[in-house]
């Protein structure tokens, strides 16, 4: 599941049958064709979007690059983005997408991924797809069983940024009142 880090084309369409056989089995109702489409394109562009990115570190490495304007892209909101439209550009019939965020309610750096689920299914059914964890190695896997992060989804996520950054504000004012 994306452990073999730097892998190469060949070694990424290596994982294509097996991640291929995950998305299958999320439900009968998903075509296998969908599934093995899905699969080659999340483990091969996130390849493309590596060199595009100019990605020659680790991502938080990189993440500061970015942040100082020394490379074009490459925040995880960035590979989710780009993951998520390429592969909302297949038209899939039986596969549903879901953008997730995990850390919004805590101090925590904020990570953003995309994840595929049966059609109809919610992202805690579903399998996370994340280009950007290894820098364009795809980390997959059962969204409730990521232990690196607990995966909620964008809506849910904004709320719970914005009930932190209330409550930070809250604890300000109060501070000061107590001066």
């Amino acid at each position: 599941m994306g452990a073999d880090h730097d892998y190469t084309r060949d070694a990424a369409l290596r994982e294509v049958a097996p991640l291929a056989a995950e998305i299958a089995a999320l439900s009968p109702d998903v075509d296998p064709e969908e599934a093995a489409r899905a699969a080659r394109i999340a483990l091969t562009y996130p390849l493309q979007l590596r060199a595009e990115y100019e990605v020659a570190d680790s991502p938080l490495v990189h993440n500061t690059k970015v942040n100082m304007g020394l490379k074009p892209r490459g925040l995880c909101k960035h590979w989710a983005e780009d993951m998520e439209d390429r592969l909302a550009a297949e038209g899939f019939q039986t596969l549903d997408l879901h953008r997730a965020i995990a850390n919004a309610d805590t101090a925590r750096i904020e990570h953003s991924t995309v994840i595929v689920s049966a059609r109809g299914d919610g992202l805690y059914d579903g399998i996370v797809l994340d280009p950007w964890r290894f820098g364009g190695d795809l980390y997959w896997g059962a969204t409730t069983a990521d232990e690196d992060y607990p995966w909620l989804p964008r809506p849910a996520a904004f709320r719970a940024r914005r009930d932190r950054e209330e409550a930070k504000d809250l604890l300000a004012i109060g501070t000061r009142e107590s001066l």
